[in-house]
């Protein structure tokens, strides 16, 4: 899965060059590259934790180079739990690559005459496992800007769904592995394109609403997702003083539209026990509080049932009561298709990208709907 890979290089030797027409010299004008979903920059480097983070930028140069860190997951030695990061040139994938090593350096592209190009970093799998962070963006000599914002902005919340758990191996028998999860072949980041939206994701593997993935005897209240909303996200891979579930997130730019597409780990603690499900009801609506607070403007989508619809009519049942207790009418229920066979089955009974690709089809068209477009 190693493209384009250069030799790997000091981080610190080499300037992080981000400002436009700075002539390469070394200028870390970090308001020159466009930051995808909930990235995170401290001054130094720019982190990316959450599925879909990144950095977007057009470039003017004989050559691009990106040098990025990896996290105590690469010294752990688990090649199923490293980060998966993919770098575009001119809207092509020229970059996939796990993250094995501490640093490592991509030539993006390289020769001897001047070329514009556009550039989009991408992290592909899931922030608990592993993180990274992008140490130097080199453009020797040359130019660099950021991408322009597009005109929708959506922000997408979920669960491995979202992720792309296990999108690349279309084995029902197979197991997660952060090598098989690609967030951009996800019904969230299809939806995305198919709209020309900019995309945030704050999406993890196995969280619900109050419980995560149980035997369906113990809740697993710790993997619920709405305790990291406002953050940059969660990890337990150590990638230095980086620790994204103790930093709030800040809301700089709104989005249009939320969708929720919580409950499929849910139902698997609920289990039509109508206690349970009155609790996830409850608390389902006092999430959509939360979300209403962070973002006063948007449509909010609530969606599910690509993989199980136990739990739709009380996904509907909390939208209707924050509409009947708030008045508020910009919410709206989605229920989704459940997956066929006859598209196949990917690792761990999750969907396939034919699968995926139905599901934007539907999610476009509602948000086309109640956004007006």
């Amino acid at each position: 899965m190693k493209i384009l890979r250069a030799a790997a290089a000091a981080a610190a030797a080499v300037a992080l060059l981000l400002c436009a027409g700075c002539g390469g010299k070394g200028s870390k004008d970090m308001e020159n590259y466009k930051a995808l979903g909930r990235t995170y920059y401290d001054g130094e480097k720019i982190y990316c934790a959450l599925p879909g983070t990144g950095a977007a930028f057009s470039c003017k140069g004989k050559s691009c180079v990106v040098t990025v860190e990896g996290d105590s997951s690469v010294l752990a030695g688990n090649p199923d739990n490293l980060s998966r990061i993919a770098i575009y040139l001119d809207g092509e994938r020229v970059v996939d690559d796990m993250i094995d090593k501490i640093s490592e350096t991509y030539t993006v592209f390289s020769g001897e005459e001047e070329r514009s190009a556009e550039v989009e970093i991408i992290k592909l799998s899931e922030s608990p496992m592993s993180n990274f962070a992008i140490t130097s963006i080199d453009v020797p000599d040359g130019e660099i800007s950021p991408l322009p914002e597009k005109d929708l902005f959506i922000e997408f919340i979920g669960d491995s769904i979202t992720c792309g758990y296990g999108v690349d191996d279309e084995d029902a028998n197979h197991h997660f592995s952060t090598r098989t999860e690609d967030v951009t072949k996800a019904y969230a980041f299809k939806t995305a394109e198919e709209l020309g939206a900019d995309w945030s994701m704050v999406s993890f593997s196995g969280y619900g609403i109050i419980s995560g993935y149980s035997d369906g005897v113990n809740k697993i209240p710790e993997q619920a997702l709405p305790q990291f909303y406002e953050k940059y996200g969660y990890t337990w891979s150590k990638n230095g003083d980086f620790s994204p579930q103790e930093i709030s997130w800040r809301f700089k730019r709104r989005p249009d539209a939320v969708v929720i597409n919580l409950g499929t780990n849910d139902d698997s603690y609920c289990k039509n026990i109508p206690e349970r499900c009155e609790e996830f009801q409850a608390e389902y609506t006092r999430f959509l509080k939360t979300v209403r607070k962070d973002n006063p403007d948007a449509q909010i989508v609530c969606a599910l049932g690509i993989m199980g619809q136990n739990l739709c009519p009380y996904v509907e049942a909390a939208v209707n009561d924050f509409k009947a207790e708030t008045g508020d009418e910009k919410i709206s229920f989605l229920k989704f298709d459940n997956q066929s066979q006859s598209d196949g089955i990917a690792a761990d009974w999750h969907p396939t990208e034919r699968t995926h690709a139905k599901a934007a089809a539907k999610l476009a068209e509602k948000l086309r709907e109640v956004l007006g477009i």
